[in-house]
């Protein structure tokens, strides 16, 4: 049986008593919820052609009314460029994205979705919806609650990076 995070931040208390353990409080909830939504999909993406993470990178493609930079998307999705580059690059080898040349700026390409991306990203969204709309049934009156806390964190941490 593992130690609950109560114990592990005592834990860690005990043996640095000067760190300040009162993010792993958060960070921990949030790593688990995280964890408990990629176990609930993870099955709809079992012999799919694209994974969870790249239908959730092909999502603002899919339905954007111009090609995307590589950079925008990254903020969009709040990952670092060279994995996005990296995601993408995997992407358009498999038919997915199409890359082609900015005029305005030689060093990003424009993406778009191809109607090979456009069509997987169809088939498996919905069914990750309805998953997702299964997982989060049980908050009832208390989402709208979990929503707000949760803009609220994304904006505070969203501050946070930007200053680094």
């Amino acid at each position: 049986m593992s130690p609950s995070p109560t114990d592990v931040r005592a834990q860690w208390t005990e043996h640095n008593p000067g760190l300040d353990t009162s993010p792993m409080e958060l960070i921990g909830l949030l790593k688990h919820a995280t964890g408990l939504l990629n176990r609930a999909v993870e099955p709809l993406y079992a012999g799919a052609a694209l994974t969870a993470p790249e239908v959730d990178m092909l999502i603002p493609l899919r339905h954007a009314t111009e090609p995307v930079i590589a950079r925008r998307l990254a903020e969009w999705l709040g990952l670092s460029r060279a994995g996005v580059s990296k995601a993408l690059g995997k992407l358009e080898k498999r038919g997915f994205i199409a890359r082609t040349p900015n005029p305005a700026d030689r060093r990003a390409a424009l993406v778009t979705i191809t109607p090979t991306g456009a069509k997987a990203v169809d088939d498996l969204f919905p069914r990750q919806l309805a998953a997702e709309v299964h997982l989060l049934a049980g908050l009832g009156e208390d989402r709208d609650q979990v929503v707000n806390a949760l803009e609220r964190l994304v904006e505070v941490m969203e501050r946070q990076v930007g200053r680094e």
